[in-house]
């Protein structure tokens, strides 16, 4: 008997089977969630289409896609995009090809420029792929504070424990507002849009513990500020950002410290430090922690054009770069979500 494979888009009354497939499938991460739908929609407007493989009334194979749709950079499919992996998640090879095939349909029918998929895995190696613009880091995480202190290469858990004597205290919360005033400050000063305040209510009310929202203070003033993510087992500190005290009293290292030492006591099996562009800052600090960059896949289908350049490192946005770098804060916070939809 041939059981058949169909393949639905995501509603309401399938999310929590969705959600049940992607605790338990081994390539699924935390951006294949249901509830990334509903607050990529809610918060930059655009149609996330989120695609399962069914067999026999089972959920073999989810795909989170994005319609991304701008005026400057065209129309595309990406999975997943605002996330740093996507791409289709399934508890077979039969299950992927059919979430993939329907995503090529999807090309032709909303006629969009590419598809994306994003992973630590190839997904579509017939597709054009770029391997060296991003890296992940991520290494397991020893239930123990100490041991992992003492894991930290020794110039940097110096000052790891510098930081310790800075006078700074570290609190979860449940409003994003502390936390937005570093992000945003830290975004404006690098030259980079910062993402909406909605988007970070939006994250908290739909992930709820599973997103963790942390402002470090020093004599009651804001001097940076993490969201992190829990998900199996791992803690993904993901937006974070500071003041201009923040490097002043090594708010940065105290504050991952934090995230890390309370992880180990939680029972947390790993530690991932997120994205970086290679030869960025963020790179080698990460690198300074004893993190090893392992490379992320962007596969493209390129249906017309080229493989896109959507990052600050292309040569074409030094002068946007460096003008958002003198803007007021506030104007930069208003102007940020605008432009900041256009990339994903």
């Amino acid at each position: 008997m041939v059981t058949t494979l169909t393949v639905r888009e995501l509603d309401s009354d399938a999310a929590e089977r969705w959600d049940r497939f992607v605790e338990g499938c081994p390539n699924a991460t935390f951006f294949h969630k249901a509830g990334w739908k509903p607050v990529i929609e809610a918060s930059f407007g655009h149609r996330a289409i989120f695609l399962y493989a069914q067999r026999a009334g089972e959920i073999a194979g989810v795909l989170p896609l994005v319609h991304m749709h701008s005026r400057v950079f065209g129309r595309a499919l990406v999975s997943s995009a605002f996330c740093v992996e996507g791409g289709p998640a399934a508890a077979d090879a039969e299950a992927a090809a059919a979430l993939t095939a329907r995503a090529c349909e999807l090309a032709d029918e909303l006629d969009v420029d590419y598809v994306e998929f994003r992973g630590v895995a190839r997904a579509a190696p017939a597709w054009a792929c770029k391997d060296d613009l991003y890296a992940v880091f991520r290494r397991p995480l020893d239930p123990d504070p100490d041991r992992a202190l003492a894991a930290i290469p020794r110039k940097q858990r110096a000052v790891v424990r510098q930081s310790l004597q800075a006078g700074l205290t570290a609190t979860v919360e449940d409003d994003p507002a502390d936390f937005f005033r570093a992000y945003s400050h830290n975004l404006r000063s690098l030259g980079t849009p910062a993402f909406p305040r909605r988007y970070f209510r939006a994250l908290k009310e739909r992930f709820g513990d599973a997103c963790e929202i942390l402002a470090v203070r020093r004599d009651g003033r804001v001097v940076a500020g993490l969201t992190t993510f829990h998900f199996r087992g791992t803690v993904l500190p993901y937006y974070g950002g500071g003041t201009d005290e923040a490097r002043d009293t090594g708010a940065y290292n105290f504050m991952y410290w934090d995230v890390m030492r309370r992880a180990c006591l939680s029972g947390h099996r790993v530690f991932d430090f997120g994205r970086s562009k290679r030869g960025t800052g963020a790179f080698a600090y990460k690198k300074n922690w004893g993190f090893e960059p392992q490379p992320l896949y962007h596969e493209y289908l390129v249906r017309r054009g080229a493989v896109p350049e959507k990052h600050a490192l292309n040569p074409k946005f030094r002068p946007l770069i460096a003008l958002w770098k003198r803007l007021p804060l506030a104007v930069a916070n208003g102007l940020g979500p605008l432009i900041v939809r256009n990339f994903g």
